[in-house]
């Protein structure tokens, strides 16, 4: 749970950073780290636009530079984008003038008030500055699509375990987690509309 939910005294070192968003509305903020991927973004575009679904997409700087194609989709079918670094660096392994150069560099690529960083860690240094021309966006749930250690089916039980009114949901669009986030992601948005839930993008 410490890494599917953050606890709040881990939330604690991110004064002002949104975790989750309140409100009357049964709603989710469904997101995507680590694209634009030719061969995973598309089929969670098409999957979206099925349910027509819109969703805020994370962008590492360098796969916009390597494949703006597949940015110019996100774009077109009016899902919303962030900055998620230029070589989707760790925080807490980076000087901080050098992370926040890379962020820098990302943003002549992806035009964006949003920022994730990669693993969801910062050195407060990194994050004061970024706040500054930023909303930093970390997460609720985080379904670990991405991780050798747990299944499609432990994906999606997450998800149900874990996911609340407000909650912001991290899958990834990437090589690394495609096949799981490709098994869990349809059966979660069908689980989420069940539960009567509405989904909706991060306000930028």
């Amino acid at each position: 749970m410490l890494i599917e939910r953050p606890p709040s005294i881990y939330r604690a070192f991110f004064p002002g950073a949104y975790w989750r968003f309140q409100g009357e509305e049964k709603a989710v903020y469904l997101t995507f780290d680590d694209g634009p991927i030719p061969d995973v973004t598309p089929w969670v575009l098409d999957l979206l636009d099925q349910y027509q679904i819109k969703a805020t997409f994370f962008c590492v700087g360098d796969n916009v530079r390597k494949h703006p194609e597949v940015y110019r989709q996100l774009i077109e079918r009016g899902h919303v984008v962030g900055n998620h670094t230029f070589h989707h660096l760790q925080g807490l392994r980076t000087k901080t003038k050098d992370y926040l150069n890379d962020v820098k560099v990302a943003e002549k690529w992806i035009q964006s008030p949003l920022f994730r960083p990669p693993y969801g860690h910062l050195r407060p240094s990194q994050f004061f500055n970024l706040r500054k021309r930023y909303k930093v966006i970390l997460w609720d749930v985080v379904t670990r699509d991405y991780s050798r250690l747990v299944t499609a089916k432990e994906v999606f039980d997450k998800v149900k375990k874990y996911t609340r009114n407000g909650s912001v949901i991290v899958f990834h669009d990437s090589l690394k987690a495609a096949d799981k986030m490709m098994e869990v992601l349809p059966k979660s948005i069908e689980w989420l509309l069940q539960q009567g839930y509405v989904f909706k993008t991060i306000e930028t």
